[in-house]
């Protein structure tokens, strides 16, 4: 799973759609270039420290920017007025890439989720441990 199989995704997409996808995913890549590019789901997504964090998909009608979390959009909410969402999903015009200020929240956002939920991982972790040695 690597870059060149979201190339592969891309180019199977037809114009506007591909465009404006590749404008997100250049985005996403200047937000955070240590991200792995993958392919999750089915769908062309970054991952970062084992944790998927941003992704995008084409449908018939419209393009989806894809938080890997359901919590993240709904932080936003204020922010993504007049964009049509899901609890997972915010759909955004196929002619009109995200603009870039709002993908950096949106990353930014799911950032801090992958933060706490490691955090938490790891303390569950501790309090096993502690058990069987306690």
């Amino acid at each position: 799973m690597s870059a060149e199989e979201v190339d592969d995704y891309l180019a199977a997409i037809e114009e506007p759609k591909r465009s404006t996808l590749q404008a997100l995913r250049c985005t996403i890549r200047e937000i955070v270039p240590e991200a792995e590019e993958v392919i999750s789901y089915r769908v062309p997504a970054f991952r970062l420290e084992g944790q998927t964090i941003a992704g995008f998909a084409a449908f018939k009608n419209h393009l989806s920017y894809l938080p890997f979390s359901g919590s993240v959009l709904p932080q936003l909410a204020d922010q993504l007025k007049g964009y049509a969402m899901t609890k997972s999903a915010l759909h955004f015009p196929v002619d009109r890439p995200l603009p870039k200020r709002l993908v950096q929240r949106l990353i930014a956002a799911r950032l801090r989720d992958a933060s706490v939920a490691a955090i938490r991982r790891n303390a569950e972790a501790g309090r096993r441990r502690f058990r069987r040695i306690g």
